[in-house]
């Protein structure tokens, strides 16, 4: 009587273990099944257009790449030029008295990013923007190469991220960076002025390095048009926006690349499961075929506990 107990119990034993095991085996080959079907979504935005199907002109070029920072003008005596060759004689200085009086004098950089304080010369580093160099608003290590100049706002403000632009394109993009950082007369046009200003100076709504309607030669804005006609800019053509779209769409990459990973990590994760599932499946076999021979693998055990403390 005792052993028939004993042999029920070790074959109930064993059943729920082979129960258990099947259904941890299984488990794991249809979790492996439903996560290997997961899809990874890759998502991209293309935003590139030659400059001649974004803007229609040179006048709207330099209006609206800059959001407002310049007004094209037509009248050469009244619009300042954002370059020039005689570094001892800059003409926009000329500009600036005609629209504000014969004695302005712009005596500090009223920009204020990377700028100095005060319009000083700098030293023969000053290479980049040369035009500037006797009497600068911007340090010649700022400007020091079109690598940094390109580089020097962060990810996402960079002019070419449609790819590498021709050379006499990109030139008119140096050309303006150096006029934006290194010209003292551009501070006369900050958008909002020092006795108004009450933000902090990184809030696009009150700023101190924001600019606005600028006279810009017209000639020189047409010219830019000329040599970028056939290169590619993103979006819209504004330059914000286009930061706009690389935030968003790196925001996407970033996501995109954890999922991978994970994605990554579950497969190791699945390809052990997996095995384990293929030797735990072996396993139970294994069990059957010795439940079915009268002898399975837990009875010794249990008929030890059994067992204990039963006389003979």
């Amino acid at each position: 009587k005792n052993t028939t107990s004993h042999n029920k119990k070790e074959r109930s034993c064993t059943s729920r273990a082979t129960m258990t095991l099947l259904s941890t085996a299984f488990t794991l080959l249809l979790a492996g099944t439903a996560m290997n079907g997961v899809r990874v979504v890759h998502g991209y935005e293309d935003t590139c257009t030659q400059f001649k199907d974004i803007y229609k002109d040179g006048t709207e070029l330099c209006e609206v790449m800059w959001d407002g920072a310049f007004e094209v003008t037509a009248d050469e005596e009244s619009a300042y030029t954002m370059w020039f060759f005689d570094a001892k004689n800059n003409p926009n200085d000329a500009i600036s008295r005609t629209l504000f009086g014969e004695n302005t004098t712009v005596d500090q950089c009223h920009l204020q990013y990377n700028h100095k304080d005060v319009p000083s010369p700098e030293d023969d580093k000053m290479q980049e923007c040369h035009p500037w160099k006797e009497n600068s608003c911007c340090h010649s290590d700022t400007v020091q190469s079109v690598d940094s100049i390109n580089e020097g706002y962060g990810p996402g403000f960079e002019w070419d991220r449609c790819g590498p632009m021709t050379q006499a394109c990109e030139r008119f993009f140096v050309m303006e960076a150096c006029f934006y950082e290194c010209e003292p007369n551009a501070g006369l046009f900050r958008k909002f002025k020092a006795d108004t200003f009450m933000g902090d100076s990184t809030d696009l709504d009150k700023n101190t390095w924001q600019m606005e309607k600028m006279p810009i030669k017209k000639s020189f804005c047409d010219s830019w048009y000329t040599a970028c006609y056939n290169d590619y800019f993103c979006g819209k053509g504004n330059f914000w926006e286009c930061e706009a779209h690389y935030k968003t769409n790196l925001n996407n990459a970033l996501g995109e690349t954890e999922e991978n990973n994970n994605n990554q990590a579950l497969t190791i994760g699945l390809s052990v499961a997996g095995s384990f599932a293929a030797l735990a499946l072996l396993l139970v076999g294994f069990m059957v075929y010795k439940e079915k021979k009268g002898s399975p693998m837990f009875a010794a055990g249990e008929a030890i506990q059994n067992n204990e403390g039963v006389s003979t």
